[in-house]
């Protein structure tokens, strides 16, 4: 029996296909570092984002095909992950090693938006990326609320801002220097003052991707973070009836005037369940929305259900991602965590990495 070739473990992983990529993982460059010691093999599979929900699938095929060719007695598949960051020529001091940066927005208040921003964050972090979650809402931050953080960040005599942790993440919002009850009355030039110090002064470190909480609408406040800040992509909350999304296509326009990718659109609220029969009610109606992303060019990446324990899991301060990780709509922001890495990923994938970080998982057998 011959002893079992590099070139043979190649070939056995070829015929596993990216599927958003549509090519072999091979020809990819994602297998990495084979090493064959007397039929022990072992070798990496380094993908482009660690929130990938192809992964374990992708373990278990390369197993599966590595172990069926002759002279193999066992298989060690190593899964890591190097974050691609976005291409953009100028970046804010404080974003120089910030990946990715994501803004999760509306066109109006009251959609949800925060929910899904600091669930879409705390998932992105379980997978194993590193990640920040910034509140740009000046006149309603919510992120204090629903990451249970109430202190005051650190600040260094020459003015940078270290940000707060909870749950994985690094924080900054407004309401972690003002209180939970001052309110903020200021005029555009301070909140486009302020807007520019959280993305220049505050210091963020390595990370893979920091998540936007959008101020709601297209006033002056949304515009300056949309300006200002290296988008990799976006994302649209909006709920299913026609004031919502009237109000979603006007946000989804600005950001692409200023030619910042729009991921998709998000759909909250889109219907009730009876906890009694099991019977769901379109409360805000439906239909609307399929509409509206069909017109307007983009997907919809996650319906998500008017759920009493996502309200409370907010107003305790812990996610419902993480205090209930089987319940449904949890599961649903986590597939809208893989769907939007994936995106990105693509959206990165013609540009040469512009920084990079390797992700490793423990794997089980």
């Amino acid at each position: 029996m011959s002893p079992v070739s590099e070139q043979a473990v190649l070939d056995a992983l070829r015929p596993i296909e990216d599927p958003d990529f549509k090519r072999s993982i091979v020809d990819l460059g994602f297998v990495k570092n084979v090493r064959i010691d007397d039929g022990a093999v072992a070798f990496a599979i380094e993908l482009t984002t660690p929130a990938c929900p192809v992964k374990d699938r992708f373990r278990e095929l390369a197993n599966e095909a590595v172990s069926a060719l002759e002279g193999v007695s066992s298989v060690e598949v190593e899964m890591t992950a190097q974050t691609r960051g976005s291409s953009h020529a100028s970046r804010p001091e404080g974003l120089a090693e910030v990946r990715n940066v994501l803004a999760v927005a509306s066109g109006k208040g009251g959609v949800g938006k925060s929910t899904v921003a600091s669930n879409l964050a705390v998932c992105l972090a379980e997978s194993g990326a590193k990640v920040g979650l910034l509140d740009c809402d000046v006149y309603g931050p919510s992120v204090p609320l629903m990451m249970n953080v109430s202190e005051q960040p650190r600040m260094t005599a020459d003015k940078k801002i270290f940000p707060l942790r909870a749950y994985g993440l690094k924080l900054m919002s407004i309401g972690f220097l003002t209180g939970d009850d001052a309110p903020v009355i200021w005029r555009g030039p301070m909140v486009h003052g302020l807007m520019r110090q959280f993305l220049s002064d505050v210091q963020w470190g390595e990370l893979d991707y920091l998540v936007l909480d959008m101020p709601p609408g297209t006033g002056d406040a949304a515009l300056t973070v949309t300006q200002s800040a290296p988008l990799a992509g976006a994302l649209i909350v909006s709920t299913p009836q026609e004031m919502a999304l009237i109000d979603a296509r006007k946000g989804l326009k600005m950001f692409q005037r200023v030619n910042v990718p729009v991921l998709g659109l998000v759909e909250n609220m889109s219907w009730f369940e009876a906890p009694d029969t099991g019977t769901r009610y379109s409360i805000f109606g439906s239909g609307k929305t399929e509409r509206t992303a069909e017109a307007l060019g983009v997907p919809i990446l996650c319906r998500l259900p008017i759920q009493p324990d996502v309200v409370d899991a907010c107003d305790s301060g812990k996610p419902i991602a993480l205090a209930a990780p089987e319940s449904a709509v949890a599961r649903a922001f986590g597939e809208l965590a893989g769907s939007v890495a994936r995106k990105i990923a693509l959206l990165n994938s013609e540009a040469p990495p512009v920084l990079g970080t390797n992700i490793e998982w423990v794997n089980t057998p």
